[in-house]
Parts: C-alpha cells; sequence; structure tokens
C-alpha cells in the first residue's frame, strides 16, 4: 500500500505530464498562452491536485473516490484541450497527440485505480 499520495502511480504520471505540458504549452501562440494555454494547464494540474486531495482523505473512501472521479474528469478536459491544440496548430500536431496518447493511458490508469479503490479500500 502507499504510504503517501505520492507513492501512486497515477499521481507519479500525472505530476510527470503536468511539468509536460507545461512547458508544452509555452509554446503555443502568444494569444493562446492565456486562453488555450491557460486551461491545459489547470487541468493538467487539477489532476495532480485532486489525486493528492483524495489521498488525504483515503479515510473515506467515498470521498477518495469522488476526488478520483474528479481526476479522471480533469484528464478528459485535458486530453480536450490537447485535440483542440492539435487540430488548431499544425506545428504542435506531432506533440499535442503523443500528450493525448499519454492521458489516455493514464485515463484507463485512474480508472482502474478507481475500481480497486472501490472493491478492496477499507473504510
Amino acid at each position: 500500500m502507499a504510504k503517501t499520495y505520492k507513492d501512486l502511480e497515477i499521481y507519479q504520471l500525472s505530476y510527470a505530464l503536468a511539468v509536460e505540458v507545461h512547458e508544452f504549452s509555452l509554446k503555443l501562440p502568444t494569444h493562446e498562452l492565456y486562453e488555450e494555454g491557460g486551461q491545459l494547464r489547470r487541468s493538467s494540474k487539477g489532476i495532480v491536485s485532486c489525486i493528492a486531495e483524495g489521498y488525504g482523505r483515503k479515510r473515506y473512501k467515498a470521498e477518495f473516490i469522488r476526488f478520483l472521479v474528479f481526476a479522471h474528469a480533469s484528464c478528459d478536459e485535458s486530453i480536450s484541450h490537447l485535440n483542440l491544440i492539435k487540430d488548431i496548430y499544425e506545428g504542435l500536431k506531432n506533440e499535442a497527440g503523443s500528450l493525448v496518447d499519454s492521458y489516455e493511458e493514464l485515463g484507463g490508469k485512474i480508472n482502474r485505480f478507481i475500481d480497486y479503490v472501490e472493491k478492496h479500500w477499507k473504510n
């Protein structure tokens, strides 16, 4: 069992992706840095925050699951922003597509972790 939220694979992956997305978002045209770029940065960092906050509530199974669901929703939001960037900015298409693939993998891992918590987590 994880001793802290930092031991969770989904936390480690989401944190690394949030750093990568932050750097990626700075490649957007200036007018998009605070529009699509800001939305993308917030959603990607939201995954990290929800996992950490949910783990802090792990004593309460329903609360833990609730925050994991929020993390998954932010993962889907990040994918949506990345797909828009991929379709609008040809020069960022490959990098955005790679990030979409990584977030889809993360989303699957979050879903599997939610299933695990639902079935095996003790209050």
